[in-house]
């Protein structure tokens, strides 16, 4: 007899922690898990976006704390992890969403932008993974969603880093779900496409790669952040339980072609 039923979806006493969970898609993130029963953590370098992102989070009925940290500073998993903890008691689900991009000339490229970028979105996610694993193994259960790109399956010919980063965190969701699947926890990924946000306004704009972009998308135009909120949900709840290793491209169909 099947146990599927409308609490499938329900986060109601669940805990995420998100980082750059205050501003872009990562503030999305947030709302769409505390509508759905979730408290939330957000660690952010930056205060930005903290107030309008608590005062959503709050209309939606749960609580929301905040912790100031450059996640790529040596040693901070385990305490940003612990701080969790001390907060809500527990953690059922982590969100890795921080990131960030360095453009340049494929001769011109410098090794400190290289070396930023890989420290971000590789480094600081995967001593993440390790830090909230030391406690979802011994609860039995847990959630690891890191948000990868259209740049986990195509090539980005000034922003190497990035590429580099963005399929490495394919790999790496895969091999994570594949070793914390005993302990019932799953490791899943999101893929955005091209989504219309204050961080692309510009590469909407631009008169030969926007058209482009957009004709590139069989679904014929670029998405919005709500239509991320859905799959985020689905991965963090308790209706994708036999879902590990899958990075789910939310791109319209992009990938298609």
């Amino acid at each position: 007899m099947s146990t599927f039923n409308r609490q499938s979806f329900d986060l109601t006493g669940k805990v995420a922690l998100i980082t750059g969970g205050a501003s872009g898609l990562g503030q999305n993130y947030a709302i769409a898990l505390s509508l759905y029963g979730a408290d939330i953590f957000v660690v952010s370098r930056q205060q930005t976006g903290w107030e309008t992102t608590r005062q959503k989070v709050e209309a939606n009925g749960h609580q929301i704390a905040f912790l100031q940290q450059d996640i790529t500073e040596e040693g901070c998993a385990p305490r940003i992890i612990q701080q969790v903890i001390d907060r809500f008691g527990h953690l059922d689900i982590l969100v890795n969403n921080a990131g960030m991009q360095r453009r340049d000339d494929v001769l011109a490229f410098k090794d400190a932008d290289w070396q930023r970028v890989i420290d971000v979105n590789l480094n600081a996610l995967y001593y993440l993974s390790h830090a909230a694993a030391q406690v979802m193994v011994p609860q039995g259960h847990g959630k690891i969603i890191n948000i990868g790109s259209m740049q986990s399956y195509r090539a980005g010919k000034y922003i190497f880093p990035y590429t580099a980063s963005k399929h490495a965190v394919l790999g790496l969701t895969k091999a994570y779900a594949d070793a914390l699947a005993p302990y019932h926890i799953q490791v899943n990924g999101l893929a955005p496409g091209y989504i219309k946000t204050d961080m692309t306004v510009a590469l909407q704009q631009d008169p030969v790669r926007g058209p482009e972009i957009k004709a590139h998308i069989p679904s014929g135009d670029w998405g919005v952040p709500d239509e991320l909120m859905g799959p985020m949900v689905f991965l963090a709840s308790a209706a994708s339980d036999y879902v590990t290793g899958v990075m789910l491209p939310v791109d319209g169909g992009y990938l298609l072609r």
